[in-house]
């Protein structure tokens, strides 16, 4: 099939790459003349782990990038990727999106053949009906062969290709049969190889199951984060008892790992949403409320076991873990972020040290030190914050010694308990 993609952001670049490699012809739209040149090189705009690879691959033949919309009505599904960012009371930002729906109804106006536009962004389910859909048409001058569908993506950063390639499940929210055969048209390639449950229903139901789905996702954590905070009072090790609770099938061991909180592009933004677009229709959501709640206590309780041990006021303390997560550069939310500005509102010298994402870090704090290495973060630091729990940080041991004062806070559980150092753990 010929496939038309508009956004070549992360989801956007991940899902053209992936379905290049599924056999389907991609063409990636994006008005980032930069980034559309780099996916021409075979290149990927991001960090994520097997993206090149597949660009390296398959751009020039099978996937191309333009700024055109021309290849859309020439194609027999458009993918909609264009971002949804926060506005300031939580609710999301759908201008760029709605820009995006618009140009591609214009481009499908003239089209007289049914053509599928399946929304991909994570948007709020009364804004299909409220806002795209009547841009989309608007843009098409009403054009009736044009449908809208859904078809949300929980892809996670460090493994979409592979969250892509062996989904848990697809959602396909749709308005007819004609448009939920042409998405199981396009993933047939895929569910060939990976027997994933497919959810057939209509585009604002499949909406809700993308936020419901982050949002569960979220409270979990929360959860575990109050509860281990607890554990931590009571001089207990929270991952034993989480390990113990996790053997119960209703509960499960996935997501019960205790830390410094979540962080990113989707679960602030989503529970954020997802709380607005509640209060909008007079709902007050407690419990989401108080997920977010717990998670933004995280960090500062971090800082607390910091100054249980040492005064940061003049005092180096290396950060170790900038981006939000390990395997990506993606710093949005990072738990780092409130912990180097309450350390610096404390007078502390951040020395930092992430291996992919010090670049986009010192956009926002251009006034810290960034070392080359965990090492040399950690020479002459008098206390060392542990942020993400990237592999190379658990194989740290004698860069310890080189600390003046070894006081390390691990926020991730991925630095070994031993002799020669203060250790604290944020929950056990």
């Amino acid at each position: 099939m010929h496939i038309t993609v508009i956004g070549s952001g992360y989801v956007g670049t991940t899902i053209a790459a992936c379905f290049a490699d599924l056999g389907h012809e991609v063409t990636a739209i994006d008005i980032d003349e930069e980034i559309v040149n780099t996916l021409n090189d075979g290149r990927a705009p991001i960090t994520e782990p097997g993206l090149d690879d597949l660009l390296e691959t398959h751009a020039g033949d099978r996937l191309t990038a333009t700024t055109s919309y021309d290849a859309v009505p020439d194609s027999d599904v458009t993918f909609l990727a264009i971002g949804t960012p926060s506005n300031n009371d939580g609710s999301i930002d759908l201008s760029a999106l709605e820009a995006a729906a618009e140009a591609t109804g214009d481009a499908l106006a003239n089209k007289t053949d049914r053509h599928l536009v399946v929304i991909k962004s994570t948007v709020t389910p009364p804004s299909i009906p409220a806002t795209l859909e009547p841009a989309i048409h608007s843009g098409a001058n009403e054009n009736d062969a044009i449908e809208v569908g859904m078809n949300p993506e929980f892809l996670r950063e460090g493994s979409a290709v592979t969250d892509f390639q062996q989904p848990d499940k697809l959602v396909f929210g749709t308005q007819s049969e004609w448009a939920t055969e042409r998405l199981h048209n396009v993933f047939e390639p895929l569910l060939e190889h990976h027997d994933a449950p497919v959810v057939e229903t209509d585009p604002e139901t499949a909406s809700m199951i993308k936020y419901a789905n982050n949002a569960f996702l979220a409270s979990k954590i929360s959860l575990v984060n109050d509860l281990g905070n607890i554990c931590k009072e009571f001089d207990l090790d929270a991952y034993e008892v989480m390990d113990a609770i996790g053997l119960d099938d209703r509960i499960s061991e996935r997501f019960l790992r205790s830390g410094v909180g979540w962080g990113g592009s989707c679960f602030p933004k989503d529970v954020n949403a997802i709380i607005a677009a509640a209060q909008a229709v007079d709902y007050d959501p407690a419990v989401l409320e108080g997920t977010v709640e717990v998670n933004d206590r995280q960090p500062n309780r971090m800082l607390e076991c910091l100054m249980s041990h040492v005064n940061p006021e003049d005092a180096r303390i290396a950060v170790l873990g900038l981006a939000f997560k390990p395997n990506t550069d993606d710093i949005r939310n990072s738990r780092a972020i409130p912990v180097i500005d309450a350390l610096q509102s404390r007078g502390a010298n951040v020395a930092a040290y992430d291996p992919v994402a010090a670049d986009e870090m010192s956009h926002k704090f251009p006034d810290i030190e960034y070392a080359e290495s965990a090492a040399d973060a950690l020479e002459g630091a008098d206390g060392a914050l542990v942020v993400t729990d990237w592999d190379e940080f658990s194989e740290l041991d004698e860069e310890f010694d080189a600390m003046a004062t070894p006081v390390v806070v691990d926020g991730r559980r991925c630095i070994e308990r031993r002799n020669g150092i203060i250790y604290e753990g944020l929950t056990w």
